[in-house]
């Protein structure tokens, strides 16, 4: 095994080691002896967010959408707040979400996740993470802090919401080919609906649909500094406080007529 393999491995176990929560894989079991390496989790029928919403003829239901956007950030929130070590997780996407029978969500893959030591917020390491769920610190020689979890978060969370890649090349027209910017444009424009189109569901809770697009436009602010924390994230998912106007664009209830 190469090297970065190896420390990749030897992260994930020390990692799960220091973690328990139900929106977390479990580790059942490793072997690591001599040239043999190996991870056991529990079983996860349903697979990966990714497969869930991208490779069904059929969009899954709004309601179990929500719910997994939810589990999901309470998954990141105990990284994040809870663990005994604060943990980054480094590389928060759909395939690295897996569902059981239940289809509740629980986060997978710490390869590339960073500890940070007690008393410590920021780090600086390499680019870790996957193209376009990647925080735009992480190639302007910044400081690294749990904040680029919450990016991806909100890269995620339009996904959930429009049940689509972040990227897509065979978009209708290309202003809709990165997910986050047509996002932006549709919330300003006040049409919201073309994100959810076909969604019968979702276009009849167009107010819950604005929030979340909302919520998902401060996850990835550019400033670092203006991205809401895990633990406000859940309070504006769960309804205990109110979501915002993102910066830049005007404070607005859309109404959509359907």
């Amino acid at each position: 095994m190469v090297k970065e393999n190896e420390e990749e491995f030897k992260t994930e176990v020390s990692t799960f080691g220091r973690t328990n929560h139900r929106n977390l894989i479990q580790l059942l079991g490793f072997c690591n002896e001599g040239d043999h390496r190996m991870l056991v989790y529990e079983f996860m029928s349903k697979g990966s967010l990714a497969s869930f919403l991208f490779d069904t003829t059929e969009r899954p239901s709004w309601f179990q959408r929500m719910q997994i956007a939810l589990e999901t950030a309470r998954g990141i929130l105990y990284l994040h707040e809870e663990c005994s070590t604060q943990i980054i997780h480094c590389d928060i996407k759909p395939q690295n979400v897996l569902l059981d029978e239940s289809f509740t969500a629980k986060i997978s893959d710490f390869g590339l996740a960073k500890l940070l030591k007690i008393g410590q917020s920021r780090t600086n390491t390499r680019i870790r993470g996957t193209k376009g769920y990647v925080a735009p610190e992480w190639f302007r020689n910044m400081p690294i802090t749990i904040k680029v979890d919450v990016y991806s978060y909100g890269v995620l969370l339009l996904e959930i919401i429009c049940c689509r890649r972040s990227f897509e090349a065979n978009a209708e027209n290309e202003n809709q080919m990165v997910l986050t910017d047509w996002a932006y444009d549709c919330f300003h424009e006040r049409k919201l609906d073309l994100l959810v189109k076909d969604d019968k569901e979702a276009l009849a809770d167009m107010k819950m649909v604005e929030k979340y697009v909302m919520l998902s436009l401060w996850c990835i602010q550019e400033d670092p500094l203006l991205r809401p924390s895990m633990k406000k994230i859940l309070q504006m998912l769960e309804g205990s406080i109110d979501v915002p106007a993102p910066p830049d664009l005007p404070s607005l209830i859309t109404t959509i007529s359907l």
